[in-house]
């Protein structure tokens, strides 16, 4: 199968995943897809194919002869599409040779390169974008395809050498629980690759640490016009909780290296708020005291409104997986020589965000992030390079080989 055609086919299964879930997969529309890989994989001759019963979907390209004994490489992806927007009756848009210029996504939308700068560094290449009423789905499925893509040549390529290939196909990355219930042991693989990244030629392996933070804030309310000295709002308290915190370290100006604290949610009336916050940062000594003020801006909202008005649950999320990775150095070594020999210019740089690989790497599986060739994941203006899927197709297949060198 093309890969153009295998993306196309996968973006057609809504895999929207859901926050609010408390079931594994958070919602059944995505083992519809994993149930798909399954059969995929066994149609190709792929041994070992499994889905268990939180979803988890993997299977093996066996060994070349005379590479048994190589270590055993992974391939992961995740199905799951973000629950900010739509994934349902996705209608891509395919353009060959792209000009440079504004692409038009329905009659009333228009992705502007004033807007969109990059746009002018994929002239020549075909593009797949949305048509303006949903996501495209490219994070994940376009690593989830090119994976299979890869997988596919290499199985019908015996004379191309590489060890044992583990693929595994995983739900929920979008909602933090990717790997909740991933079985590291099962799945086999000395070293492993997450192909979740973006931009061509980026090379992930470090990433934020992260926590989150959950605020509840019991107010008293009373007659406004005799609240003198008794009412305590609880909106206000919210507010002022969001002052003590610095102006400067909030995502819209922080960029690289730099953390911040970010309000996802605040909900409330003057008798009771919640607020949530994520908190991130690269570095883990500065992640610890963000962390540290946060509790201190809440013990001094306490001492003055009264024990208990704000409650605080804050709970790490993930860390760094560089501490994780960089004592294998073979695996970014391989990985920016897998590129080069693809025509891929490396672009190493740290993830704002996380990946399950993340994750994976503190569960004793080092893990670093290999590009898609999707951009603007989430919304409405997403898109990817086919050619620079093919490019990550052909990084796969390289590295594969490499890995018995």
């Amino acid at each position: 199968m093309e890969l153009k055609e295998r993306f196309l086919k996968y973006v057609s299964f809504d895999t929207q995943s859901c926050e609010e879930s408390e079931t594994y997969p958070s919602t059944d529309k995505q083992l519809v897809l994993l149930r798909h890989l399954n059969e995929e994989m066994r149609n190709l001759g792929l041994t070992d194919v499994t889905t268990d019963s939180y979803g988890y979907t993997m299977g093996t390209i066996p060994a070349t002869k005379g590479y048994e004994n190589a270590p055993v490489i992974g391939f992961i992806a995740h199905v799951d599409t973000s629950p900010d927007m739509t994934g349902r009756d996705v209608k891509p848009r395919v353009v060959e040779n792209y000009d440079g210029g504004d692409l038009v996504l329905n009659g009333q939308l228009t992705m502007r390169v004033a807007d969109f700068p990059e746009l002018k560094e994929f002239v020549g290449h075909t593009l797949i974008h949305t048509d303006g009423t949903t996501l495209l789905g490219a994070d994940d499925k376009a690593g989830v395809a090119e994976i299979m893509t890869a997988a596919e040549y290499l199985m019908a390529h015996p004379e191309i050498p590489h060890g044992k290939i583990r693929l595994g196909f995983t739900p929920d990355e979008e909602v933090g629980r990717g790997v909740d219930h991933f079985d590291v042991a099962a799945f086999g693989a000395d070293f492993a690759y997450t192909v979740d990244g973006g931009y061509e030629g980026e090379l992930e392996y470090e990433n934020f640490n992260a926590a989150g933070a959950k605020l509840e804030i019991q107010g008293l309310n009373v007659h406004p016009g005799y609240a003198k000295d008794k009412m305590i709002n609880a909106i206000e308290v919210a507010c002022e909780l969001d002052r003590m915190l610095p102006a400067d370290q909030r995502p819209q100006h922080t960029d690289g290296y730099e953390g911040f604290y970010h309000c996802a949610a605040l909900n409330g009336s003057v008798e009771r708020a919640t607020m949530s916050y994520i908190v991130r940062d690269h570095d883990t000594e500065r992640f610890e005291a963000k962390k540290r003020y946060l509790v201190q801006c809440v013990e001094l909202l306490n001492a003055r409104y009264g024990a208990g008005t704000v409650r605080l649950t804050l709970t790490d999320q993930y860390y760094n997986m560089r501490r994780m990775v960089e004592p294998h150095p073979q695996v970014i070594d391989k990985a920016l020589e897998a590129m080069r020999l693809s025509d891929v210019v490396p672009v190493v740089r740290p993830i704002r965000g996380g990946t399950d690989g993340a994750r994976l790497s503190f569960m004793g599986l080092p893990c670093p992030n290999l590009f898609t060739g999707g951009m603007n994941f989430h919304g409405k203006f997403e898109y990817v390079s086919l050619t620079t899927m093919h490019k990550a197709v052909r990084t796969l297949v390289h590295l594969a080989e490499l890995w018995t060198k």
